[in-house]
């Protein structure tokens, strides 16, 4: 037998008109979805469908069920987000985001108890080249991604630079996505971001791993969190 499959874009639709509604603050934190019956006649589509984009949201922190209560908003994304990136693309950047969190604070860490001089500089370079791209109030997505591909090889584990390679699009388009967010907002907030590579910066140099990955998981859960609010 042949499983039955939700018809593909469906539930993409459903995802983004829903999340639509969360972002836009007709369905505030706290508030109580439709059921599946309910929301599936509301968007002309199959019950299969609705669930499926539930899901992604309940993955997403953005909805979650409570047992014989309901579905329930706890999280509302920041409302300047669809200026930036399309709505079906939020859940890919959210989950390379904790990918990083887990990836990036390990070769930090291990940046730490590796690193030689050569690594120390290069790091260095890189974090001024930041620091130039701050104080020009530009981008600097390049600079970003070159500062922390430069952790992950004084890692000298190359595992670490092929796996943050692997994902070069999606990294700089997350970076780009924040940075351009940020300027948005104002420049102390690519203040604050620099603030946080600094810190890294300082226990890699310090040779401290326990404080380099703990540096490292604060700024990539900060940026989660000033995209995302969680």
């Amino acid at each position: 037998m042949t499983a039955r499959r939700t018809p593909e874009g469906l539930a993409d639709r459903v995802y983004r008109e829903l999340l639509a509604l969360i972002i836009q603050g007709d369905l505030q934190e706290g508030d109580r979805l439709s059921t599946e019956q309910t929301l599936s006649e509301q968007f002309k589509t199959s019950r299969p469908t609705v669930r499926e984009a539930l899901s992604r949201l309940r993955a997403d922190g953005i909805i979650t069920s409570r047992q014989g209560a309901g579905t329930f908003v706890t999280r509302r994304p920041d409302p300047d987000l669809p200026r930036f990136m399309p709505l079906e693309s939020l859940s890919d950047v959210r989950r390379c985001i904790e990918f990083r969190i887990v990836i990036e604070g390990g070769a930090a860490a291990l940046a730490a108890e590796m690193a030689d001089e050569a690594d120390l500089a290069l790091i260095q370079r890189e974090l001024a080249r930041l620091q130039a791209a701050v104080n020009n109030q530009v981008l600097g997505v390049e600079e970003d991604y070159d500062f922390h591909i430069a952790i992950a090889r004084a890692s000298k584990n190359q595992f670490f630079v092929s796996v943050i390679a692997s994902i070069q699009q999606h990294v700089t388009f997350g970076m780009d996505l924040l940075r351009n967010f940020s300027l948005s907002k104002s420049p102390e907030r690519l203040l604050s971001v620099q603030a946080e590579h600094v810190a890294v910066v300082d226990a890699i140099v310090q040779h401290d791993s326990v404080a380099a990955e703990a540096a490292m998981r604060r700024h990539l859960q900060n940026t989660r969190s000033r995209m995302f609010g969680s």
